[in-house]
């Protein structure tokens, strides 16, 4: 039986790996499907917006209508 050959390497996702730590993602997984495409899984930031009418409510203790 003739293994296949593959369809990455290491340097492949060490390369993806920095680049990304280099963008400033935390890499949390990566993952590799059978046809060699590399996902890189970061881990989520969420974003508190609060719009400035939001934070003047806030501010005067008012609630909206």
């Amino acid at each position: 039986m003739v293994r296949a050959l593959s369809t990455f390497r290491q340097h492949d996702v060490a390369r993806a790996v920095r680049g990304a730590k280099a963008g400033g993602m935390k890499v949390v997984r990566v993952e590799i499907d059978p046809s060699g495409k590399i996902v890189l899984v970061g881990e989520s930031r969420t974003v508190e917006y609060q719009a400035d009418l939001d934070r003047w409510l806030e501010k005067h203790d008012a609630r909206p209508a």
